[in-house]
C-alpha cells in the first residue's frame, strides 16, 4: 500500500486541497478514484514531466491532472492538481514545491 500525503507550504496550506475542494461534484469523484489506485500501487496513467515530478492523467471533462513526488517507495506526495489546459503552468509549480519538500526533509535531517 502506497501512503498518500499533501504537500503543506511553510504556512500549513496543503494546495492540493484548495484544489480538490473547489472541483465540481463529478470531477472530485473521478479524482478520488484516481487517489485510491495510486494508494493501491497502480501507476499505469502516471509519466515523468522532469525534474523527479510525476503526472497521472484522468481521462475525464477537461483532462485533469494530479502532479505528485515520489519520495521512497511507499510515500507519495501531492504536489498539484489542474487541467490540460493550465499543464505546463501546473508542471512549473508542482517541480517548485517538489523542490521545496525536498530541501525542507534535507533541512530536519531526513535525506
Amino acid at each position: 500500500m502506497i501512503d498518500l500525503q499533501e504537500y503543506t507550504s511553510t504556512d500549513g496550506r496543503s494546495p492540493f486541497a484548495d484544489w480538490f475542494n473547489e472541483l465540481d461534484a463529478s470531477a472530485a469523484a473521478k479524482i478520488a478514484a484516481a487517489l485510491i489506485r495510486l494508494e493501491q500501487g497502480n501507476f499505469s496513467n502516471v509519466k515523468g514531466v522532469g525534474a523527479s515530478v510525476l503526472e497521472y492523467r484522468v481521462d475525464f471533462g477537461s483532462g485533469y491532472r494530479i502532479y505528485f513526488g515520489k519520495d521512497g517507495e511507499r510515500l507519495v506526495i501531492l504536489l498539484a492538481g489542474g487541467t490540460k489546459n493550465r499543464q505546463q503552468k501546473d508542471i512549473e509549480v508542482a517541480q517548485a514545491r517538489w523542490e521545496d519538500y525536498k530541501q525542507r526533509k534535507k533541512n530536519r535531517g531526513g535525506k
